[in-house]
């Protein structure tokens, strides 16, 4: 297995557990708006070292770049703050199957589109079958009786 993929996977296993603690530092300090701000402090730090030790030169590129690219930020953040408010309440299962269904939707359109200079791999009917196979998995490990 590729390295990449490797990463990737350890990503994906963070996301609940982000989901998980923030939701829990947020009903604890009686605010889930101030625990994604220190997420996001602490996050901005763990960022910040790490470019500093591979470089800061491409910094000096940000100016000249499209400003709709900076949206990533504000993605992070309705990620960040809704999962943080939703979840303790709503479930952490619950609330990263949404998750998990509208990544599977938007990254299926992206690559069929090519969006954001993505590769083009269209969503051929295989690939349709393949989404919504996915997609019941992921239900059926959340909604299936217990």
């Amino acid at each position: 297995m590729p390295i990449q993929a490797l990463i990737m996977f350890a990503a994906g296993i963070g996301i609940p557990l982000l989901a998980a603690l923030n939701a829990r530092l947020g009903a604890n300090i009686g605010s889930p708006a101030a625990a994604a701000t220190i997420l996001f402090v602490v996050a901005f730090v763990a960022a910040g070292v790490t470019a500093s030790i591979t470089g800061l030169e491409p910094v000096r590129a940000l100016p000249g770049q499209p400003k709709h690219l900076f949206l990533a930020g504000l993605l992070v953040a309705f990620y960040v703050l809704t999962i943080t408010y939703i979840a303790p309440t709503f479930g952490i299962g619950n609330a990263v199957f949404f998750v998990l269904l509208g990544q599977l939707v938007s990254a299926a359109a992206i690559d069929h589109f090519g969006l954001f200079g993505a590769q083009v791999s269209p969503v051929t009917g295989l690939r349709m079958v393949g989404l919504l196979v996915m997609g019941a998995g992921v239900a059926l490990t959340q909604f299936a009786p217990r």
